[in-house]
């Protein structure tokens, strides 16, 4: 049997500083990632975005990894470019040769340590119920509304992709806490990977809570497309925390009040995402759900 490709991808981001500085020290000592049955490398995917101490330079790297894009000979942006090299140099998405990447981001939201499926198979819901376990604080974010090979993340390369993202961490910026979570958290994806190549998972929970990604609430625009409103101070920093039908969300700069309009119980995150600012928007909502590992 042969070894299952794996990469660890840290600087997807130039600033989202823990998987820049966790794939520095595992390219010092390969040693930490080596798990039996896996072969597995670390990459930095956009040290020149690190170096300007930005997230990109012309377009968000994480974005470019569609079969459209990656195919369009027009798009010529820097991060299209180097999309096109990591795909020959990881996929090709059409056809790839590494079996699962793990890619690290921070975010600046409560949102701990985040295990982002893009599906919800069996596969992932073992990994799932394996991460749970092994890490009782880790929240599984789905975004599984569409088949993995049609989003436009660098982890959709592979044959199975993941994205790990731990926050609140400000960019440009080192916290301690949170680097040792994402540290912790790709262990425990290693160590699924192998016991599951190996045929030697433990026990795991008959089921995993997890949340659906369902849409993104944006900022109140005035009519010229500025801002008119903030986060309110109750959601703000309360990242999966339930919010009701008609609960108050945002606080207008004239003093008023806008509420959230919907007809279920839903969890908010990516709440005041720095990186998002430039496109208003506010937060993320996902459903709660219970991942069976017997279906």
């Amino acid at each position: 049997m042969s070894d299952y490709q794996v990469a660890v991808v840290g600087g997807t981001h130039g600033n989202e500083f823990s998987g820049i500085q966790l794939v520095k020290q595992w390219q010092r000592r390969p040693e930490a990632l080596s798990r039996p049955g896996l072969r597995v490398e670390s990459l930095w995917a956009h040290p020149h975005a690190h170096e300007a101490n930005r997230r990109y330079l012309d377009a968000d790297l994480n974005r470019q990894f569609t079969p459209a894009l990656l195919a369009d000979p027009l798009q010529r942006s820097y991060e299209a470019l180097l999309a096109k090299a990591l795909d020959q140099q990881l996929g090709p998405k059409s056809s790839p040769k590494t079996d699962l990447i793990i890619d690290l981001h921070n975010t600046t939201s409560a949102m701990g340590p985040t295990l982002i499926l893009l599906e919800s198979d069996a596969w992932a819901r073992q990994l799932a119920a394996y991460v749970k376990a092994g890490m009782p604080e880790a929240v599984i974010l789905l975004e599984d509304s569409q088949p993995a090979s049609d989003w436009g993340y660098l982890c959709s390369m592979a044959k199975r992709g993941v994205m790990v993202e731990v926050g609140p961490q400000p960019q440009s910026v080192l916290r301690q806490g949170i680097l040792d979570q994402m540290a912790t958290m790709v262990g425990l994806i290693l160590d699924f990977a192998s016991a599951q190549r190996l045929g030697a998972l433990p026990p795991l929970p008959d089921e995993v809570e997890a949340f659906r990604y369902v849409d993104t609430r944006m900022l109140p625009l005035d009519e010229a497309g500025r801002p008119v409103a903030m986060v309110a101070e109750s959601v703000d920093g309360k990242d999966f925390q339930p919010l009701e039908p008609g609960a108050a969300v945002f606080t207008y700069f004239d003093g008023r009040t806008g509420y959230l309009e919907t007809d279920r119980t839903l969890y908010p995150h990516f709440i005041n995402e720095a990186a998002y600012y430039n496109s208003h928007a506010a937060f993320s909502l996902a459903e709660r759900v219970v991942l069976k590992l017997s279906e």
